[in-house]
């Protein structure tokens, strides 16, 4: 390809940040798979770009962002390959991943990681290597060159404040339960202390919990030891950082005989399911598009051989080991029932034939979706 045209589709790439995502099909999970674009339209050439992403036990990853993210790249570039991988929830296997990624001669990661901390040495090796590491919606460690997420801290700020309302009088009743993520993952802390800057002072934490691995069995567990210490009666709520954990927790307040408010994050279909039937009160709604076309924009512009424009990375991040680099923050959104339809359902993300199954086809008509 001549360097005329590589300036040229750099160009493109770096200047129209407003361009919007088409519409994705379906992939195929897979721990190494690669595919590359279609010879036609223009290329950044046979660039190699690895996409790294954490685990399945949360939907969002194999349903939206790895689809999303490849389908995106190969309108931008159609001819760079991209080389998937996913850790299942083993930090191990991702450094072993990364490696794998050098020596396929990757020269762009886009990274989620298991574990921000343990993954610094293979952030550093990449770098010491030439290749750029954008870190997806975990700020790693190491000398990361671009992030894109969402601002962590004001998704638990929201989920501290719908709790707060959703206690409401109740408030000087009883306590709630806290179970937030991940010890390993830095957005759990930043999720944590924005839950905590709503509802200090406001209500009384009972017991707090944070779950190794997002794991819903972990937090059902959580919530059941934390209903039997504080006693059913005495609950007033329970604060969970997303939906998988969620929906373990949602079963322990059945097995309780109690249903009190619960918080979410991720907008899964069950979270969006038992938000129609009472069982959870919101979830946190952060629209994958801008996230995933972020994130291969960055990747094409570096693949490029060029910087991220301004418009694209307008702050910056510090992460753990005092790196500072380009940021993108996306604005996360709260659903509830009143707002089902004007958010997942409007954006696509699930149609309400999905949504209002036989199980909950009475619980939608009441709120309006069908």
């Amino acid at each position: 390809m001549s360097n005329a045209l590589r300036r040229a589709l750099a160009a493109a790439v770096v200047v129209s940040v407003g361009v919007g995502l088409a519409s994705c099909g379906s992939a195929k999970q897979s721990t190494g798979s690669t595919s590359s674009g279609s010879a036609s339209g223009t290329a950044v050439g046979a660039v190699r770009i690895g996409l790294l992403l954490p685990e399945t036990k949360t939907t969002r990853y194999e349903q939206f962002d790895r689809p999303l993210i490849e389908q995106r790249i190969k309108e931008l570039a159609p001819d760079a390959q991209i080389d998937y991988y996913n850790a299942n929830q083993d930090a191990t296997t991702q450094q072993t991943q990364v490696d794998t990624a050098l020596t396929k001669g990757d020269k762009v990661l886009i990274l989620d990681a298991v574990d921000a901390k343990s993954i610094q040495s293979s952030v550093q090796k990449a770098h010491d290597a030439g290749v750029k590491v954008i870190a997806y919606d975990r700020l790693a460690q190491g000398p990361v060159d671009a992030y894109v997420s969402f601002d962590n801290h004001k998704v638990g700020q929201l989920q501290g404040e719908a709790l707060v309302a959703a206690v409401g009088d109740k408030a000087n009743a009883g306590s709630i339960i806290m179970i937030n993520g991940s010890p390993t993952d830095p957005n759990a802390a930043d999720f944590k202390a924005g839950a905590h800057s709503a509802i200090d002072g406001k209500l009384k934490i009972g017991k707090e919990y944070d779950t190794p691995n997002w794991d819903p069995n972990n937090a059902n567990q959580e919530a059941a030891a934390g209903i039997t210490a504080i006693g059913p009666a005495n609950v007033v709520g329970i604060y969970s950082a997303n939906d998988g954990m969620a929906a373990g927790i949602a079963t322990a307040q059945k097995a309780a005989g109690i249903n009190t408010p619960l918080t979410g994050q991720d907008a899964q279909l069950d979270a969006i399911q038992r938000i129609l039937i009472n069982t959870q009160t919101m979830t946190i709604y952060k629209p994958f598009k801008p996230e995933t076309d972020a994130a291969a924009r960055m990747a094409v512009a570096f693949a490029a051989g060029q910087t991220p424009a301004p418009s694209l990375v307008p702050t910056t991040a510090t992460n753990g080991s005092n790196n500072k680099t380009l940021a993108n923050l996306i604005t996360p959104v709260v659903v509830n029932k009143d707002n089902i339809k004007t958010t997942v359902v409007q954006d696509g993300l699930y149609t309400v034939a999905q949504i209002c199954t036989p199980d909950y086809a009475s619980a939608c008509t009441a709120a309006g979706l069908q």
